[in-house]
């Protein structure tokens, strides 16, 4: 079927473009790497927050954290503040949904943490609240978003503004991102440990 082949011809010419793009990001990512290790080696916690895409986005890169990347190594402290249903049910029906990570900012994070606040369009007004909380709380303050930013990037310590105005080819250059900022973590923390092998990781 031809448009089954131009539709995967287009987005994957697409895609490389956005990420060849990326590389206008290094600086900011070897910042955030910084300090994401830094905070880790300190005993403090990285959080993620996001709606959507972005919300799996945020439990797919606590679990890279909290289980393995690529090394056999110590758990290190990440959470994703879109897991609990509880949670957030209960603040977004005595609140309201715009409250539902901020809540949980004001609840677990302390100064020296990390959150990293998802958003494509960088205007969710959730995840800004809860960068704002957290900045606040004197903790480390990161946006992933597309090429515009939005709010939740100009409030944010530092942002990772992808190249693109296209949700989806955002949403995949966020979770390489993502994973890279793992392995920095994962080597940077737990350097001297064993890599996982194929087999392990299946």
């Amino acid at each position: 079927m031809q448009l089954a082949l131009d539709i995967f011809d287009e987005t994957v010419a697409a895609h490389l473009a956005v990420i060849e793009a990326l590389r206008q990001q290094r600086d900011a990512f070897q910042r955030i790497a910084a300090r994401m290790s830094e905070a880790i080696l300190s005993g403090k916690k990285i959080f993620w927050c996001g709606n959507g895409g972005s919300a799996a986005d945020s439990q797919h890169l606590a679990a890279e954290l909290v289980g393995r990347f690529n090394k056999e190594r110590r758990a290190l402290p990440s959470i994703a503040l879109s897991t609990n249903t509880s949670i957030l049910t209960a603040i977004g029906n005595d609140y309201g949904y715009e409250f539902v990570f901020r809540r949980q900012v004001e609840a677990m994070c302390v100064a020296g943490d990390v959150l990293v606040g998802i958003s494509t369009s960088g205007n969710s007004r959730n995840v800004f609240l809860a960068v704002e909380a957290a900045r606040k709380l004197s903790a480390f303050t990161v946006a992933f978003t597309g090429q515009r930013g939005g709010t939740v990037a100009q409030i944010a310590h530092e942002s990772l503004r992808v190249p693109s105005n296209e949700t989806p080819r955002i949403q995949e250059a966020h979770i390489l991102c993502g994973h890279m900022l793992c392995d920095c973590v994962e080597r940077l923390v737990c350097g001297s440990e064993s890599p996982v092998s194929n087999a392990q990781r299946a």
